[in-house]
């Protein structure tokens, strides 16, 4: 037989040197219980679970060793997560020694127990046996604290309570995990071995104090394997990348993709468990490719005087990262433009130079430029790199002559002149002159091309300009005594070309104006007051000085009435005071006063001038009055008396003639709306104000303004007269027949016979009706309407129409000629 021997589960320590309960290691057969653990050639299997006692003074052990006032603290029981049981699986028993006298109770309480997560752990209350009845995790839990209690069966505590600390013993059963499975990180090309380029952590939730939870790292693979397979390492327990090799060119390799592996248990690949992820390192540019120009020599041309205009395109390869500034190239001319005529732009998507006209070039100063041009990198090139003899050419560039046009050299010319110059004067000669010097020579004609006051004439050939008008310096074209005129010069080229020069004139003022007086009208006072005596005023010159002012003010000397009634006062040299002599009354009224204004020109030039005075009575403040205003204007008191009288009668006749209007319409509304027949008078325009409510309301029986179709409403009608618009109900023979020659008053009869039948007939509707007349008789003499003529000159007599009464009376007056009845 085997021998065996029994391993302890369960260390028991002593606290305070109180005790030691130790649990002797025995021999054992197989067959008495535990699962076996190979050591060597042996087999360790645990011993059974221990026993552990209460007592009041203590807990006791199998030898029976006692202590007084001390209680026993239990070392942590160990249980291994994911257990396979079988379950419920016994930790450990626990008894009181008082079991032996009364019946015993035992229970525990905690997380685990009667506390979330519950029934983890249970307890026979009986022999006190606790039993785990499912496999823990120790990534869920780690650790448990229960207390066991022993009560008797009345629910009284027999023991202290007994703190239990489970522990969860850690297995290998988690894998390392990535947080990502993709890393990226990035490193520049040319870098030297054992720069970092990034880091990789994978984390395990098995215990990190254990294997369990040891990660280590490991490159699987690397692709691709330019320059070599191997260009990178990791730090097995940072998850560092560096680089261990040169050779790093983005040009060549611009990416690569590294696998990298995490395993636990210290990176046993034999026990541990793995997982992996990828890392894509992107090899960053840096600038070790200087720009190379693609030939050493360009050529364009240009023609002369233009500007913005791109005359050579230059070309570049880089290898370095497009649109990065490792790539973007910066051209600039070293020689051969001193005056700056050009530069060079680079375009930002081919990365090509332009060379670019930015100042007009002269074909008869330069018929060629010989540029050279550097081209380089907007970021400086890497350390140990050199420029490149590529980077320099030769750019040849020729001008083209074209016809330029005429110039004036001095633009704008200046002359000086005296207004007042006559016409036919010669001002200057305003010549061009032709830049084409290394053509033929070319003519060149003048003509004018703005002259606002049609002043000057130049001459065709030579320029010259002569006046022909007279200068004024006071005309509206002149500005600031400067008048201005534009000439157009053009020459005889292919195709001609013309350039404008322009003349300024600065006029000389000479004193060709008198001077005007202001203000040409005022008031002053009928009486001198003591603190308004008179009426500032001064002179308008439209000369300047010297020939303006200061002016002289003086009163003629006819009529003499001038002098007598007034007096000017100088108060300094353009303005004077116009008052009346002291003790002088006069009437209020218009006045006017001649006053002769000198200027100080050589000769001066006099001017007489009326200033119009109102004359009128002031207040204190030498204002004029309201009435004295109206006395001013040449009325007398009388008069204005009249005038007022006049006002209110008329005001009084306006009212008189209102309140009659209102009068009589008020009793036009009170009349009836049929008048007497010799009230009536044809063409008149009766106004009605009532207008109803509109057309629901107005229940008229609108048949009455219609000829009846039946007759039956009108038979009992008494004979007689009868209205003309109703169908008749007797024979029209009752109507009198008109003569085949027509009687005078036939026409007329005939109207007052329906005028008598619509006034008298009580049936009539109470508004304006259309009467209709439509009895012409038997037969008429009259021609046709066309023939009648306003300005007929027949023989035709007229005089009988006045025998058709008085409603004819103005028709016979036009056109009988007969006197007036």
């Amino acid at each position: 037989m085997n021998e065996f021997v029994w391993v302890c589960p369960l260390d028991v320590q002593i606290h305070n040197i109180e005790c030691i309960l130790s649990i002797n290691m025995k021999t054992v057969t197989k067959e008495e219980g535990g699962v076996a653990e190979r050591k060597g050639n042996k087999e360790l299997f645990p011993a059974p679970p221990p026993v552990i006692m209460f007592s009041r003074s203590g807990l006791n052990s199998s030898k029976g060793l006692r202590r007084q006032k001390r209680d026993w603290v239990i070392p942590p029981i160990n249980v291994a997560e994911n257990s396979r049981g079988p379950f419920p699986q016994m930790l450990v028993s626990i008894r009181s020694d008082q079991d032996q006298d009364i019946s015993i109770r035992y229970s525990i309480t905690g997380v685990g127990a009667d506390q979330p997560p519950n029934e983890v752990f249970s307890i026979d209350p009986v022999l006190g046996k606790m039993f785990v009845t499912k496999p823990l995790d120790r990534e869920h839990r780690s650790s448990y604290h229960l207390r066991a209690h022993a009560v008797d069966m009345n629910g009284n505590q027999v023991e202290n309570p007994i703190d239990l600390y489970i522990f969860v013993i850690d297995m290998n059963d988690n894998r390392p995990e990535f947080k990502n499975q993709v890393y990226n990180g990035s490193v520049d090309e040319g870098s030297k071995p054992g720069t970092y380029v990034m880091h990789l952590s994978a984390f395990d939730a098995d215990d990190n104090t254990t294997a369990n939870g040891m990660v280590r790292y490991r490159i699987l693979s690397q692709t691709p394997h330019s320059p070599i397979p191997n260009m990178f390492t990791i730090n097995s327990e940072t998850g560092d990348i560096v680089t261990v090799a040169p050779g790093l060119d983005r040009e060549k390799v611009s990416q690569y993709t590294i696998i990298v592996q995490a395993t636990d248990m210290e990176g046993n690949l034999n026990f541990g468990l793995s997982n992996t992820a990828t890392a894509i390192i992107t090899v960053t540019d840096i600038n070790d490719n200087p720009p190379m120009l693609t030939s050493r020599t360009f050529s364009g041309e240009v023609p002369e005087n233009r500007v913005d205009v791109v005359v050579a395109n230059l070309t570049v390869i880089d290898a370095d990262q497009p649109h990065s500034p490792n790539w973007n190239a910066i051209y600039r001319i070293i020689s051969g433009d001193p005056s700056g005529h050009f530069t060079i732009r680079t375009d930002p998507v081919t990365n090509d130079g332009m060379v670019t006209v930015v100042k007009p070039v002269d074909f008869e100063m330069n018929r060629a430029f010989m540029l050279t041009v550097v081209v380089s990198n907007q970021a400086h090139l890497a350390s140990g790199i050199q420029s490149s003899l590529q980077s320099t050419a030769g750019v040849t560039i020729s001008i083209q002559d074209v016809n330029e046009p005429p110039y004036f050299p001095t633009n704008p010319k200046h002359i000086r002149f005296e207004e007042g110059v006559p016409a036919g004067t010669s001002l200057t000669t305003f010549s061009a002159a032709d830049p084409d010097r290394l053509q033929m020579q070319q003519t060149i004609r003048y003509s004018k091309l703005n002259d606002p006051a049609d002043w000057l004439s130049i001459n065709r050939t030579n320029g010259q300009i002569v006046t022909t008008a007279m200068l004024n310096r006071e005309s509206i074209y002149v500005t600031n005594n400067i008048y201005e005129a534009t000439f157009l010069a053009t020459d005889n080229g292919s195709p001609p070309a013309s350039g404008t020069g322009t003349l300024q004139i600065y006029l000389i003022d000479i004193n060709d104006n008198p001077p005007a007086l202001v203000p040409r009208e005022s008031q002053i006072c009928e009486r001198v007051n003591k603190n308004i005596n008179g009426v500032n005023i001064t002179a308008a010159d439209a000369d300047t000085d010297p020939n303006a002012g200061p002016f002289v003010f003086e009163l003629p000397s006819f009529p003499t009435s001038i002098r007598r009634n007034w007096t000017i006062t100088r108060i300094s040299g353009d303005y004077a005071r116009l008052s009346l002599r002291y003790q002088i009354y006069l009437e209020p009224g218009m006045y006017e006063v001649p006053i002769i204004v000198s200027d100080s020109g050589n000769p001066p030039l006099s001017n007489r001038s009326v200033i119009k005075l109102k004359v009128c009575p002031c207040d204190e403040n030498g204002d004029c009055t309201t009435l004295g205003a109206v006395a001013a204007a040449g009325l007398g008191t009388g008069a204005i008396i009249s005038i007022l009288i006049c006002i209110i009668i008329l005001l009084s006749m306006v009212l008189l003639f209102v309140v009659w209007i209102k009068r009589r319409e008020k009793e036009r509304q009170t009349k009836q709306l049929l008048i007497d027949p010799e009230d009536d008078v044809r063409d008149n325009i009766l106004k009605y104000d009532e207008e109803g409510g509109g057309e629901e309301d107005q229940d008229y029986d609108l048949s009455q303004l219609q000829q009846p179709d039946s007759l039956e409403h009108i038979i009992s009608k008494p004979p007689g007269v009868r209205r003309v618009d109703e169908r008749p109900i007797i024979p029209e023979s009752q109507y009198p027949i008109r003569p085949v020659v027509p009687h005078p008053g036939d026409i007329g009869d005939f109207i007052h016979e329906g005028l008598r039948a619509a006034d008298n007939d009580p049936t009539a509707p109470p508004y304006d009706s259309l009467l209709v007349f439509d009895y012409e008789g038997s037969g008429s003499t009259a021609g046709s309407v066309s023939s009648l003529n306003s300005s007929s000159t027949g023989d035709q007599d007229y005089d009988y129409l006045n025998d058709w009464g008085p409603r004819f009376k103005k028709l016979a007056d036009m056109y009988g000629g007969g006197d007036d009845d």
